[in-house]
């Protein structure tokens, strides 16, 4: 039977940092745009000790937070990965340039097998320009450092899988990166469902987080860390982290079943949503996946048999679990990607579909195309374009949406198209839109409030 949860108001940084605190002892942070959020509520509770029920900030083991700026987004995954060694279960919160910073250490938290989460509000990276707003360049960057990683769509879901995020790597001991969309969902206000902690606290393996703290440095034991290694061990010891990837999917499938339980939700590592003989089905993560399922509605109404899947778990990537999402009626996907990677056969997203329905023998065509870079509007009009894209004898790959491609003609044609909002869609206000993203700017400088709040 399902709990029963209260709902609030918030975006979708605060979602997350009320979903982190549960599991936090340490946070080292230092604030970037549209990541500081998560911080500055994460430390205001703990300062005050009032969450954001105004009730006792205290995490699942009855503490309050300890919080510690640093100098740097460099500084603050080093104290992450010190605390993590010395046993403290530790959190931190960044986005963009700031997240690329902390790969170095990502690299030794994951290579150590050290549990932690670190939320990012995705966003942009500086290239021929600076762009503070959303995409998901900064964690593609990061998917050689061996963390998990984690998508959601909206505020809803971060509440919900960002507690997944946690409670695997506290079990699987891989570290975890659980992203969503900057300011298109940080900073969206929605009404949503929080966590009670005693709930979380019921799914947590206790025996595991024994384990993490026996293994903490200590000098009445001392063990060694860090050691340097020649090409006669290191490619062995690096392949002995194997069998705790290979076992991380199906942990992450136990614990979105045990949330299935509690909250009478249908989480999965790849999400269906569409026409179940659907024979056009694209593959997106993040919050593009909300006005998909709004154009696929009306399609469906229309007779049209079209699909989405939603990835959620896209590190360690599972062929198989794919390969089960997808309709077997599916002949053309289309691949959205949110980032572009100049010079390759193809963006990150739709390398990995290509190769895992390769080895899984789904014999649909596949087509990759970019949307969204900088937070650049993704319309129900640029779905639609998608779809008719996929109606083409030949379909075109590589394309962009939402932006009219004059140089090398790479972008799909967009017409106008009818409104595809129910009844019962939410509009949003916008106001304050800030463009510098340093330290000092306002950190909620933008808000998107939805109608259905407080």
């Amino acid at each position: 039977m399902a709990i029963e949860r209260r709902k609030i108001s918030m975006d979708g940084n605060t979602a997350a940092a009320h979903v982190s605190y549960a599991f936090t002892e340490v946070a080292a942070i230092y604030p970037i745009t549209p990541s500081s959020p998560m911080a500055e509520v994460t430390d205001t509770w703990a300062a005050t000790d009032k969450n954001i029920f105004g009730e006792p900030a205290r995490n699942i083991f009855g503490d309050t937070v300890k919080m510690m700026e640093m100098q740097s987004e460099a500084g603050a995954a080093g104290a992450v990965h010190g605390s993590l060694a010395a046993g403290a279960l530790t959190t931190t919160y960044t986005a963009s340039q700031g997240l690329l910073l902390m790969i170095p250490n990502m690299y030794k938290i994951a290579g150590e097998l050290l549990p932690c989460v670190i939320h990012v509000s995705a966003r942009c990276v500086a290239s021929h320009a600076l762009n503070i707003f959303g995409d998901h360049s900064d964690v593609y960057a990061c998917r050689q450092t061996g963390f998990a990683m984690m998508a959601e769509s909206n505020q809803q879901e971060i509440m919900d899988l960002g507690a997944v995020a946690h409670l695997a790597t506290i079990k699987g001991r891989v570290p975890f990166l659980n992203f969503f969309d900057g300011f298109r969902t940080s900073h969206e206000v929605q009404k949503i469902e929080a966590w009670d902690y005693k709930d979380l606290e019921e799914m947590v393996d206790k025996d595991a987080i024994a384990g993490f703290r026996a293994r903490a440095l200590n000098p009445e034991h001392p063990v060694l860390r860090g050691s340097a290694e020649n090409g006669d061990i290191f490619f062995q010891h690096r392949e002995a982290c194997n069998p705790y990837y290979d076992a991380l999917p199906a942990i992450v499938e136990e614990y979105m079943d045990k949330v299935n339980a509690k909250l009478g939700t249908d989480y999965k590592l790849f999400n269906y949503y569409g026409a179940p003989d659907a024979e056009k089905v694209i593959i997106a993560m993040g919050s593009v996946c909300d006005a998909i399922e709004e154009v696929i509605d009306f399609k469906l109404a229309q007779g049209e048999k079209v699909g989405l899947v939603k990835v959620r778990l896209y590190r360690p990537f599972v062929a198989e679990k794919l390969a089960e999402a997808i309709p077997a009626t599916a002949k053309k996907i289309a691949v959205l990607d949110r980032t572009k990677e100049p010079g390759a056969l193809g963006d990150p997203l739709y390398l990995d579909v290509v190769t895992a329905l390769a080895t899984t023998g789904t014999k649909a065509t596949i087509v990759g195309g970019r949307y969204g870079l900088g937070s650049k509007d993704t319309t129900p009009a640029s779905i639609f374009a998608v779809y008719a894209n996929l109606d083409q004898a030949e379909p075109k790959n590589g394309f962009t949406i939402g932006i009219v491609d004059d140089v090398t003609g790479h972008s799909l044609p967009e017409t106008a198209v009818p409104d595809t909002s129910s009844a019962d869609t939410i509009s949003c206000k916008f106001w304050g839109l800030g463009g510098d993203g340093t330290v000092g700017a306002n950190k909620n400088s933008i808000k998107i409030i939805g109608d259905h709040t407080d």
